[in-house]
């Protein structure tokens, strides 16, 4: 006798965004810009900042326990959290989160893949439901990028905000993660990056300043177009799929520009492209789940809705899923 096929479903979704807002007015009553500058850039005209006593496990917290809530569940079987913010070097966020959340003895880890972040740890997820491991996992994308930001620079720190957003996968019967698609170039780290760290060489001449996004702007915004341009026409042939198969795109917040030309791909009007880059910024890893948790919460997205989520992350990485919700 065959086997029941495993299915790896979303059960609830979260978020959370620290209360302090920084419009474009404000950075541009201190750096040479704008908020026409900004918004006609980037589609960006505010973004959260945490407060100082806030953490990122404290924004996982809050948008985990909302996923956890709106699945109608008290635990699970695992916690994944993506985030390049975390709170110490070791532990990672993800068993911080775990004794916030009072779920003991069951395996809690971080993943680093920073905008692709939370698309990683997807499909890490769906492997180890469908493999029948685990039955549910929480995963959370939780950031706080103002902290990393050099708030001089005017090309990075208008591009990034904080956040957090959370679901709640679980095993079922019925379809819902349909694939998930990873990629990574590291020979393209140089174009967007943090440099320095733990484990990098030290030299006499090392300034003591805390080190800070560097990005090559139109390099990487080549890179993203491109790559997602590509991941939409490799999930649909994966899956024997076609363009009007997808009511809804939930893409990582990057770049309203970049946003709109992925929907041109899959030939989507934007009224059915969850666009949450304009209140929130670039939250990294948090972007994806957080513009879900929205729609969802809003009611724009409906259950037996077919969902593709791509992002683009430092390294470069890169990466998608195709899901019913």
């Amino acid at each position: 006798m065959m086997s029941a096929k495993i299915y790896t479903q979303i059960a609830g979704t979260g978020s959370y965004l620290p209360k302090r807002v920084m419009t474009n007015d404000e950075l541009g009553s201190r750096l040479d810009t704008s908020d026409e500058w900004i918004r006609t850039r980037t589609g960006i005209h505010e973004r959260h900042i945490a407060a100082d006593d806030e953490s990122t496990v404290d924004l996982a917290e809050h948008a985990a326990r909302a996923a956890l809530d709106a699945a109608g569940m008290d635990g699970v079987d695992m916690v994944i959290v993506a985030t390049t913010t975390p709170d110490k070097i070791f532990p990672g966020t993800a068993c911080l989160l775990q004794a916030r959340l009072g779920l003991s003895d069951i395996p809690a880890f971080d993943v680093q893949a920073v905008c692709s972040g939370f698309v990683y740890a997807m499909s890490i997820a769906d492997q180890y439901i469908k493999s029948g491991v685990v039955k549910s996992i929480l995963v959370v994308g939780s950031e706080i990028m103002s902290r990393i930001m050099d708030w001089n620079d005017r090309a990075t720190c208008i591009l990034f905000g904080d956040g957090a957003g959370a679901v709640v996968l679980k095993v079922g019967d019925e379809p819902g993660i349909y694939s998930t698609h990873l990629h990574a170039e590291g020979s393209l780290e140089n174009i967007l990056n943090v440099p320095g760290g733990a484990g990098s060489p030290r030299t006499d001449d090392d300034s003591q300043d805390a080190p800070s996004v560097y990005m090559e702007g139109a390099n990487v915004f080549k890179v993203a177009a491109r790559v997602m341009d590509e991941m939409v026409d490799e999930a649909l042939t994966h899956n024997n799929m076609q363009k009007s198969d997808i009511h809804w795109l939930v893409p990582h917040q990057a770049n309203v520009r970049i946003i709109q030309a992925a929907a041109r791909k899959l030939g989507l009007p934007m009224d059915r492209v969850v666009v949450t880059i304009d209140k929130h910024a670039n939250t990294s890893a948090a972007s994806i789940p957080l513009a879900l948790d929205c729609a969802v919460r809003d009611g724009r997205i409906k259950r037996g809705e077919c969902l593709f989520m791509e992002g683009v992350g430092a390294g470069m990485t890169w990466g998608s899923v195709l899901v019913r919700f």
